[in-house]
């Protein structure tokens, strides 16, 4: 084995850079011994299955809400009633207004 720290930091990451790739064909390969190994299972009692591989996650779709409160001095200041409130919202309601006021 090669004493680390005599080499140099271009053969480090080449080093890095090797071991990377061969770690990812491993699992590659093992990744598909796997699949070959379900699919005969499957086989043996009379079964299909299809595996489908994805190298992306999937994004989480969020559906958007829609704003609860306007500011009644600026209509484009919206807040939807989650989250932090608005600076806006703060300060009319320390100015003793209630926040149902504000309902859309």
């Amino acid at each position: 084995m090669t004493d680390l720290n005599n080499l140099s930091t271009t053969e480090l990451q080449a080093i890095i850079a090797n071991a990377e790739s061969a770690l990812k064909e491993k699992q590659t390969n093992q990744r598909k011994q796997v699949y070959a190994q379900i699919k005969e299972l499957a086989a043996s009692v009379g079964a299909t299955v299809e595996i489908y591989e994805s190298d992306k996650k999937q994004a989480r779709k969020v559906a958007k809400v829609p704003p609860k409160y306007r500011n009644p001095d600026n209509a484009e200041m919206t807040w939807t009633g989650r989250g932090v409130t608005p600076v806006w919202m703060r300060t009319l309601i320390e100015s003793g207004r209630d926040k149902s006021e504000f309902l859309i």
